[in-house]
């Protein structure tokens, strides 16, 4: 089904602000955010709402143990939360706090719209109560007499409270979550909220007295009552829109759609569909909820106390390739485990190998081929074909995958465009075309293709890697014009365009030496003489020390000498399916031109060293003697990638 021309609304959770926000925050902050780029990509009329929730015992307790009011407290908090999407570059239209004005005022209407149709009465309940959560639970929902998310025991607490009469509506609402199967999604959690109606429903409490909680918006109809906090936090989905009959409200609140994680299901999937039926309002179309990130193998919890600072992370590696490894390490709907290990492996692989590599070596021979501007294509080959009918399989992959929230899908489908690319490299091969003038035209022809290859994986790319993708735009001259998935029609790359020549978007992490010799290996890369310099003049291993060295074919598919090092030549080499970035101490013996199309043995199990701003990812041999040098270089032909023995 592919996405068209519409008005979408999408909510995240209201995030409470007993704690600053945490990688599980920042996950569905990501996807919401992620989605919602990709709906105005597609030209819908879009509006994102996230924002606090800031009443209840904890934020009260919270702001005691600070020695600040609550009001100074939540302040605070809503401001890490406001800075935190700020920074990691959230494109929220509204940010609702609960202690707003707008909010109270719509809370206290429809509450007193409740009370006057019979909805809500006065009673007494006893029941067992987490603090935590701020709910009631029974016996059937505890874990071992505990709390299934906090793992403390409840405490039991019998009073006087106002009540919404929630089991009127059980009936009703079962029959219109079969009648409407993507009502919730994935379907494992409306089959648990089904499972959960097949008991019956108690009414829900929705006050706190006075005597007890004074941190709440107060009852419209009795004064010495505070709203229960989900009475209050669920209604942000309808206050930020305003009151029925507004223009917001009318244009926005019929395409609602929540994102949120399980934890929450009951209170989104029970609570709040109840309420808007008793109050006459129309329900939200889709219930999204997605796994828990995991860190042990436990669930990531600030209760528990084993979260993940969002901005720690995102500042560590990239904020792209932050977003990049939540999206691509989660299925949606399934829990999924966070480690660094796991992140610098994909951001490694597929972020600066697939993705960075291609840019990296396209931008090169479009500035050395070319003369740093995109050629005019001649006429399209089989390989054209195939590149082209990629991304057409790609773009509709994608649409179906953003339909149902499947990211991990949608980059999946995306890096299969980004291989299908560097397999169209490896097939023309455009260093060998340079050679020869007879194939200037098919040289064009396969540099504007990857030209357009990548002006369209900047607009397929934009939603979720927005910062890469303003880069790519950059180096191919297209910065400042808008980006539309429209614009995926292939041919827009106009012939004359200048190209520049691409930094490195995502420079590899090393992590840890993979060739433990003693003393190790220099990742200098800049002389090396065959006789052993590296452990002194005649000195000796043994073969099980060297045959920890992988030595490999490389053919040398791009150089360029390094600015402001007169001895460093920059050199991109193919090794077997991988292309790398080499920086070598040549420049003095041989010109970049030269070099284009040999082949030479590789040093391929170094560990990555960083030369004048630049990553190096193995070594060139060479012999020396003197003032002279050489490459090392085969007398016969064998392919990139080859084992030297």
């Amino acid at each position: 089904m592919s996405l068209s021309s519409r008005t979408f609304y999408l909510t995240t959770p209201i995030y409470y602000v007993n704690a600053v926000p945490h990688l599980g925050h920042a996950y569905t902050t990501l996807i919401a955010d992620t989605m919602c780029r990709y709906r105005r990509l597609a030209g819908d009329r879009v509006h994102f709402l996230t924002g606090t929730d800031e009443h209840g015992d904890k934020i009260a307790q919270a702001a005691a143990k600070a020695g600040e009011t609550p009001q100074a407290y939540a302040d605070r908090i809503a401001g890490a939360f406001r800075d935190t999407w700020r920074r990691l570059g959230i494109s929220n239209d509204d940010f609702l706090r609960t202690t707003e004005p707008r909010h109270q005022a719509i809370v206290q209407a429809i509450l007193q719209k409740l009370h006057d149709a019979g909805e809500i009465y006065f009673g007494e309940y006893g029941g067992n109560y987490c603090y935590g959560c701020e709910r009631f639970y029974t016996d059937k929902e505890l874990v071992d007499g505990k709390c299934p998310d906090h793992q403390t025991p409840p405490t039991f607490i019998k009073e006087q409270n106002y009540f919404f009469r929630m089991s009127r509506h059980q009936e009703w609402l079962v029959q219109h979550i079969e009648a409407h199967p993507d009502f919730i999604r994935p379907e494992r959690y409306r089959n648990e909220v089904l499972a959960f109606l097949r008991d019956p429903l108690e009414d829900l409490c929705i006050s706190r007295p006075k005597s007890r909680l004074q941190w709440g918006i107060p009852l419209p109809f009795d004064e010495s009552y505070v709203t229960y906090v989900w009475f209050d936090a669920l209604i942000n989905y309808v206050s930020a829109l305003g009151l029925p009959r507004s223009e917001p409200f009318e244009t926005f609140w019929p395409h609602a759609q929540h994102l949120i994680a399980k934890d929450i299901l009951k209170p989104h999937g029970i609570y709040w569909p109840t309420m808007l039926k008793a109050a006459g309002l129309p329900l939200y179309r889709h219930l999204n909820v997605h796994g828990y990130w995991s860190l042990a193998g436990g669930k990531m919890s600030k209760s528990i106390g084993n979260v993940v600072e969002a901005l720690a992370l995102a500042d560590k590696y990239g904020h792209d390739a932050f977003r990049y490894f939540l999206m691509r390490e989660m299925t949606f709907g399934l829990d999924a485990n966070f480690s660094e290990d796991a992140f610098v492996a994909r951001l490694n692989a597929d972020l600066a190998n697939d993705l960075g590599n291609l840019v990296s070596r396209a931008t090169t021979m479009m500035v050395n081929f070319a003369g740093s501007v995109v050629p005019g294509p001649g006429a399209p080959s089989v390989e054209e074909s195939e590149v082209r009918a990629a991304l057409e399989k790609a773009r509709a992959e994608v649409d179906d995958a953003m339909e149902e929230f499947a990211f991990q899908r949608a980059l999946i489908a995306i890096w299969e465009f980004v291989g299908a690319v560097n397999r169209y490299v490896d097939t023309t091969a455009p260093w060998v075309l340079a050679k020869d003038p007879a194939k200037r035209g098919r040289l064009d022809t396969v540099l504007y293709t990857l030209a357009e290859a990548l002006r369209c994986l900047s607009v397929l790319l934009a939603a979720f890697l927005p910062k890469t993708t303003e880069q790519i735009r950059e180096i191919l001259g297209l910065g400042g014009f808008p980006i539309r998935l429209a614009d995926l029609a292939w041919g827009a790359v106009k012939p004359g365009i200048t190209v520049q020549k691409a930094p490195a978007l995502f420079p590899r992490i090393e992590t840890g030496n993979p060739l433990p010799l003693t003393p190790p290996l220099s990742p200098k890369g800049e002389r090396m003489k065959v006789r052993g310099e590296r452990q002194g003049e005649g000195a000796r291993i043994t073969i099980e020390e060297f045959s920890r060295i992988d030595l490999r074919v490389g053919e040398v598919v791009a150089a360029e000498k390094v600015e402001k090092a007169k001895r460093l030549l920059k050199l991109t080499v193919k090794v077997g399916a991988e292309v790398r970035t080499l920086v070598a101490g040549i420049a003095e013996y041989y010109a970049p031109a030269d070099l284009i199309g040999k082949k030479v043995v590789v040093v391929a199990n170094l560990e990555p060293a960083t030369l004048m701003g630049m990553e190096s990812d193995g070594m060139v041999l060479a012999a020396s003697e003197g003032q002279d040098l050489a490459l090392i270089v085969l007398d016969r032909d064998l392919p990139p990638g080859a084992k030297v023995k």
